[in-house]
């Protein structure tokens, strides 16, 4: 996604504008440059390319004209690759534009590149985020599963069902117990991992931080609940787990921008907690987000785990009382 901040409005500044399409880039969206920078602080821009003004007249009279571009580094790889595509389209069109030949001299422009969030553009900040993401999802969904299954391996289950409990406190101690365990992993790996060793620096709100693991751990367990639910054997579950996280894992955005997916699988990751999780660990992370800005992946992480919770508690109780 780009943003354009044009103050020249030339017909070389339109001409490269109309050069930044897909399958490259998204629609450029022309903004002015308080607009474009609000917009990357919420993440919903990665580039703004932007031309001073009588930028095409300095290129005309060979005066070297420079243009901004500010590039959302925590997506290292991404923000690398789209600059160096940018940087090709702008001396490509330039080139055309003032010799009328593709073939023509390369043009005296320069590309003044500016990293948000990341100036080093050091790729270990992004990777230790998505890391953990990755072993929240895996050690949640699987030991949530893995510990209702081995309940009803073992015969327990019908034990716990003549007790004077209700299908759903069956279902949360399972779910919580593995929030409260996988949480504190979460919070001992981020302060020691990732902050001590690795040295990546964490701008926004510690608190807001750990708050929306443990939401995202909800809906990780509630997953794994309802794999547990469905699995009839540990074999079976192991080969249930493989097939969801792989999927988790790969389209979250953690492997690759959610935007250079295809349009089908980018509107089926919406059902994915962990695309969610990133979003909002990267914002809180490294642009310093608050709550007004994540709210909505906030919500969306709690809406998606209640409605996985609600889906595995139905069978949980179908297959009891198919066993009663």
């Amino acid at each position: 996604a780009i943003a354009i901040v044009d103050e020249d409005r030339s017909p070389l500044t339109r001409q490269i504008t109309g050069a930044l399409m897909p399958p490259w880039f998204q629609v450029p969206v022309a903004m002015a440059p308080d607009q474009a920078e609000a917009a990357m602080n919420r993440g919903e821009i990665m580039f703004a390319l932007s031309f001073p003004p009588d930028f095409a007249a300095d290129a005309i009279a060979g005066k070297a004209p420079v243009a901004q571009l500010l590039a959302d580094a925590t997506a290292v790889s991404q923000a690398q690759l789209g600059t160096d595509y940018i940087r090709n389209i702008l001396q490509s069109e330039a080139r055309v534009f003032l010799s009328g030949s593709p073939d023509g001299p390369v043009p005296l422009l320069q590309l003044e590149l500016r990293r948000a969030f990341n100036p080093n553009g050091n790729p270990v900040w992004f990777k230790a985020m998505s890391s953990l993401l990755n072993q929240l999802s895996l050690l949640t969904i699987a030991l949530t599963g893995a510990a209702m299954l081995r309940e009803r391996e073992h015969g327990t289950i019908e034990h716990l069902m003549v007790m004077p409990l209700t299908p759903v406190e069956v279902a949360l101690s399972k779910v919580l117990a593995t929030m409260v365990v996988v949480l504190a992993a979460f919070i001992g790996s981020l302060m020691i991992v990732v902050q001590g060793v690795l040295q990546v620096p964490v701008v926004g709100s510690m608190p807001l931080l750990v708050a929306g693991a443990a939401i995202y751990l909800w809906a990780a367990a509630a997953i794994g609940m309802l794999l547990g639910t469905l699995a009839r054997s540990m074999a079976q579950f192991a080969l249930l787990v493989i097939m969801v996280i792989i999927p988790v894992i790969m389209l979250s955005g953690g492997m690759g921008a959610v935007e250079s997916q295809p349009d089908l699988v980018q509107k089926l990751t919406l059902a994915l907690p962990s695309r969610h999780f990133l979003a909002f660990a990267k914002a809180v992370a490294f642009r310093g987000a608050g709550i007004a800005t994540v709210w909505p992946q906030l919500l969306l992480m709690a809406g998606l785990g209640s409605a996985f919770f609600a889906s595995s508690l139905m069978l949980f109780r179908r297959s009891m009382s198919v066993t009663g």
